[in-house]
């Protein structure tokens, strides 16, 4: 897809892209100002592996103020971005052939680095009748003596589903019964969430010690390019990411370091502008979509992604294209319509294709016409 698309812009033709996972809003000035003060102030030189002390505590503030969680600095690793923080995590806690459960539809980085450890990933297929959430029975029901960790989100990405504080401790209930069995809760989507406040796995006290919380700065604060992000775990885990993180990157930049401090100390209502601007995309482009004969939808709550089921249009054709799966209907789009798009495949169900509307309204609006038009002319 991303090949396709640069052959079409090199040929001069407008594609509108909404495959970035991606906010195109600029970083907040005082986050800006706060890196600016360190470059003059010469914040240049290495710094703990785990990051600024000073910034963990931040961090450690943080989610006691937004989350209601207790952490010490010495229980936060900060490292370059979450995905490296998930890294951490799978490297440190999976042997050959331990089994991670997975719930589908999963970010793309999952499977890949549980590989990576040598495990095995057991994905638990969701639905959108079930709004892509993963049911205690399920998870149960998946469980072995072999399983070690279970990987999600909240808010969901690619799907946008949001797990509410009972839903959540149903699955904490699970897990509890299981000493060896530990969650990683990827909450990097904490501050795109349009149903309420935020609620984390960690608040469970009987599971707590076996929740690692992976968050970082890159969508609430539209710092994707600092490669910001941070873990808070049992101290004895987050030794050993420490000790892991050393092997392969140490810290994470000194600038970025003291740009994440100040974003970690603002206000939560400083997040909500952008918030509340995809909450207007969301509606736009669901609403546009639910016009689409042939698309179901649900309604995310959370993230900046519609993650629309497609298959409706398998065994239609138009011209040379003829349409089998998402990863079809997404060639399709980008080369009849000009419009990018992910398919389901990358995130384990090629009956959907993942849209994210981290773009202008102007924009969404023209992809939606262009998207609609092409889809009439299958046959």
């Amino acid at each position: 897809m991303a090949r396709r698309s640069r052959e079409l812009i090199a040929q001069g033709i407008d594609i509108i892209s909404l495959s970035l996972g991606e906010p195109d809003f600029p970083t907040p000035e005082p986050i800006k100002e706060a890196a600016k003060k360190a470059i003059d102030a010469n914040f240049s030189y290495y710094t703990h592996v785990s990051g600024y002390v000073e910034l963990r505590q931040a961090i450690a503030n943080k989610l006691k103020r937004d989350n209601n969680l207790d952490y010490t600095a010495d229980q936060i690793v900060v490292s370059t971005g979450a995905k490296q923080c998930i890294a951490n995590t799978v490297l440190c806690l999976i042997n050959p052939d331990d089994e991670v459960l997975v719930p589908a539809p999963y970010w793309v980085s999952y499977l890949e680095l549980v590989k990576l450890a040598r495990g095995k990933s057991v994905v638990i297929p969701t639905t959108h009748d079930t709004n892509f959430k993963v049911t205690p029975a399920q998870l149960r029901a998946a469980i072995t003596p072999r399983t070690r960790l279970m990987i999600f989100s909240t808010p969901c990405n690619p799907t946008g589903a949001v797990y509410s504080k009972s839903e959540l401790k149903a699955i904490a209930d699970v897990i509890a019964e299981f000493p060896e069995l530990y969650i990683l809760s990827d909450e990097i989507y904490e501050d795109i969430n349009f149903v309420g406040k935020h609620e984390s796995m960690a608040q469970f006290d009987k599971i707590k010690d076996r929740v690692i919380t992976v968050n970082g700065v890159s969508k609430g604060f539209a710092m994707t390019g600092w490669r910001g992000g941070y873990l808070a775990a049992p101290l004895w885990l987050a030794k050993a990411c420490d000790k892991m993180q050393g092997q392969f990157t140490s810290a994470t930049c000194s600038i970025t370091q003291k740009a994440m401090q100040k974003a970690m100390e603002m206000p939560i209502e400083s997040t909500f502008g952008m918030r509340d601007a995809f909450k207007r995309r969301r509606d736009l482009v669901v609403r546009l979509m639910n016009e689409m004969p042939g698309i179901k939808l649900n309604e995310p709550d959370g993230a900046f992604y519609v993650y629309p089921d497609i298959s409706a249009f398998f065994g239609k054709s138009c011209g040379q294209h003829t349409i089998n799966n998402g990863t079809d209907l997404s060639l399709y789009l980008i080369d009849k319509a000009f419009v990018s798009l992910i398919p389901g495949a990358a995130f384990g169900d090629d009956r959907y294709v993942r849209i994210s509307y981290a773009t202008s309204e102007e924009k969404l609006t023209e992809a939606m016409k262009r998207i609609k038009t092409a889809l009439a002319e299958l046959k």
